[in-house]
């Protein structure tokens, strides 16, 4: 990135389509480049770390922080607040390094409506299928949880239509390149051309995206 100006690159996705991993390791590999670490109420999980997962805050805190308008963002999902501190985003952008933004479709919304020049990639897994076997095999959520993901999954796709760009996540580092590609030149991912959410919703496991 050295040299290109800063950017802003929202990415969004249902849970476990991988935008979080996604995200990290395209900081972790590219230089003057960094991921928005987001507040949120809920509890840490097991491995996380405050500063580098999230910053795990009480709603009172949280809210304080609403009212004195500090967040770029913030949604309720899943029973607890999210959100994206505004400072600390300007500040790396004004300091030359581009930023990512892991937020969900709600937050994307908020951060193009006053950073029109934010580009924005919603990811996908390769079906839905494949999506609730992700959920599974991380084995951090409850059959209920799961459950409520994939109901949530199926409204979250339908809004990908309002992002920039479509990416699906059959291969990680191919979906690493394709996102590396949109923010250092803004090129379209080629797994994403032609996409049909309506398609999407009706692939099976093995399917394969048909565009």
């Amino acid at each position: 990135m050295t040299g290109q100006p800063a950017r802003l690159v929202i990415v969004s996705a249902p849970s476990g389509a991988g935008k979080t991993s996604l995200a990290r390791e395209l900081a972790d590999s590219t230089p003057d480049v960094g991921v928005s670490v987001s507040h949120t109420t809920r509890p840490a999980r097991d491995g996380e770390r405050e500063g580098k997962d999230y910053f795990f805050v009480s709603r009172a805190v949280f809210e304080r922080m609403i009212l004195a308008g500090q967040f770029l963002e913030y949604a309720h999902v899943f029973d607890h607040l999210y959100g994206t501190a505004r400072t600390p985003v300007e500040a790396a952008l004004a300091a030359g390094q581009s930023i990512v933004l892991d937020i969900d479709w709600q937050g994307a919304r908020k951060v193009r409506a006053v950073m029109p020049e934010a580009l924005s990639v919603f990811i996908l897994p390769p079906s839905l299928d494949d999506l609730k076997q992700r959920l599974v095999d991380r084995g951090q959520d409850s059959n209920e949880v799961i459950r409520r993901r994939m109901q949530d999954a199926v409204s979250e796709i339908g809004h990908c239509t309002e992002f920039d760009y479509v990416l699906v996540n059959h291969d990680f580092q191919i979906a690493l390149e394709e996102l590396r590609g949109v923010l250092e030149t803004g090129r379209a991912p080629q797994s994403g051309e032609g996409f049909d959410p309506a398609v999407f919703l009706r692939l099976k496991k093995n399917g394969k995206l048909n565009v």
